[in-house]
């Protein structure tokens, strides 16, 4: 009797902005780690689709080789624009490559427009979608961000969540208990999977850092960036911080043109590193390393977690609140920055904890997951 063979499981992985690549990296390496030791299991087919949502080749390519991604099977190529212009550039490039290719699942990852834009894409296709890193609520609909995460949410058939209180809220929110599964979070993959190569870094040599005696500052976003006396305010605060300790600040071009706009006087050489967008390695080097972090990322307060490198977080809110309970991220505001600043200075610095299944073998419980449904 002639055996059956089942056929291959067929899924899309979803990229669209930097810090996707980070948790669809780990997602990669398990399925073709899977597919080399299987024996007569099925075969898993994937296809990455980069949607073009970062498309500066230091916002995108850098992290692709890096990570040792492979060749995008389709890069949508939508590039920049308004939220609706994006999201609907996204929608209308994804549904070919949704009909073409009939996947079994679609995953996407985060919290971005090109998250949103594909699930609703293949939710009305009756696609099934995965949601890596589902559940996280800022609680805050002036963030674009929390709009995609709920209406994601909502729509997707399976919701991987990196934490418990993430679990919560999507039960206060009705959904299904059947369709959660606590994973862990998939950035500490990454992390765990290069920290040997970021340990190799040139910058610190370049820059000449050394450990735990420079801080380390991202900042983009629009309530901190866009507000002429808010961007002033944390500008004084980081050239007030520069004499006493190095601050290496790679510029987002966002913040770099206001900066420009506004004509606020930030220069380098004067105890601040003002840096073009630096690749994950780069990052990585610094989060593990830096005396303490000032950012409104949602992955270095992750990261930093891990690392359990003091954060300062300058946002109102945080979508990922277990890195106040159990890590060492903290937030401030512009009001507040200064004082934040010298109470770390002085020691005033959390232990923290990692959380749960921040383990390095999140992409691992993802992808059994996926193969069981």
């Amino acid at each position: 009797m002639k055996k059956t063979i089942d056929p291959p499981l067929r899924l899309l992985l979803v990229a669209g902005a930097r810090p996707n690549f980070m948790k669809i990296a780990p997602l990669i390496n398990s399925i073709d780690k899977a597919n080399r030791e299987r024996e007569a299991g099925r075969r898993i087919d994937y296809r990455l689709i980069h949607t073009g949502q970062h498309y500066d080749v230091n916002m995108s390519r850098v992290f692709f080789r890096e990570l040792r991604l492979p060749r995008p099977h389709a890069n949508l190529g939508v590039g920049s624009g308004s939220h609706a212009v994006q999201t609907a550039g996204i929608m209308c490039a994804f549904e070919p490559v949704c009909l073409r290719e009939k996947p079994d699942w679609v995953v996407v990852v985060g919290d971005v427009n090109s998250t949103l834009a594909c699930t609703i894409v293949a939710s009305k296709l009756r696609f099934k979608v995965a949601h890596i890193e589902a559940g996280l609520r800022s609680f805050d609909r002036s963030m674009p961000e929390e709009i995609n995460r709920v209406v994601t949410d909502r729509l997707a058939d399976l919701l991987l969540t990196p934490s418990s209180d993430a679990n919560a809220n999507l039960l206060r929110e009705g959904v299904p208990r059947s369709k959660i599964r606590l994973v862990g979070n998939i950035m500490i993959d990454s992390l765990v999977n290069h920290a040997p190569l970021a340990a190799r870094s040139r910058l610190p040599r370049r820059l000449g850092l050394k450990r735990k005696e420079f801080v380390y500052v991202t900042l983009h976003r629009p309530a901190n960036v866009d507000d002429e006396q808010t961007l002033r305010s944390i500008a004084g605060e980081l050239s007030r911080l520069a004499t006493r300790c190095p601050v290496v600040f790679p510029i987002h071009p966002r913040t770099r043109k206001m900066l420009q706009r506004y004509r606020i006087d930030l220069k380098s050489g004067q105890g601040v590193f003002l840096l073009d967008p630096i690749g994950y390695l780069d990052s990585l080097w610094l989060t593990q390393n830096a005396s303490f972090i000032l950012t409104d990322s949602g992955g270095l307060q992750e990261e930093s977690t891990y690392f359990r490198t003091p954060c300062l977080t300058l946002r109102p809110n945080t979508e990922r609140p277990i890195t106040i309970k159990l890590g060492t991220n903290k937030l401030t505001s512009p009001a507040s920055l200064g004082a934040d600043i010298e109470a770390i200075l002085r020691g005033h610095r959390p232990d923290g904890k990692i959380p749960r299944y921040w383990d390095g073998r999140t992409a691992d419980r993802i992808l059994e997951l996926l193969r069981g449904g």
